[in-house]
């Protein structure tokens, strides 16, 4: 069965740290794009970090550049979102999604994992 299963999310005051991590199961994270999406109470979901293995790009938007970052582990075909310095603005549910290729939509993914909220608040 083909699945993606994020985890990690929680409860963070500004400032702090999470590390979300997005596993996969039933195929090869490691030959797909990697998408990292968020989507906010009353607001459209938003692309935040793409990897793209076949060129080893990284795509990251403007609002997160210098405090996110994505990192792989091929041998747990999982891939992670580190979140630094993270601002209440940040609070979402993120989301993972793979495709052939960065960037893409939020809606234009293969396949895309059920969520894991984070919460930045004080």
């Amino acid at each position: 069965q083909v699945q993606l299963v994020e985890s990690g999310g929680g409860l963070v005051q500004p400032g702090g740290s999470l590390r979300l991590s997005c596993a996969a199961s039933g195929f090869t994270l490691a030959a797909y794009a990697i998408g990292w999406f968020r989507q906010a109470p009353g607001k459209e979901r938003e692309g935040v970090l793409c990897y793209s293995p076949s060129d080893g790009n990284t795509y990251t938007a403007d609002s997160v550049k210098g405090r996110f970052t994505i990192s792989r582990d091929p041998a747990k075909n999982t891939v992670y979102l580190q979140m630094n310095s993270l601002k209440p603005e940040d609070t979402a549910v993120y989301y993972c999604a793979t495709k052939n290729r960065c960037p893409f939509g939020p809606y234009e993914y293969y396949y895309r994992g059920q969520g894991t909220q984070v919460t930045v608040s004080s």
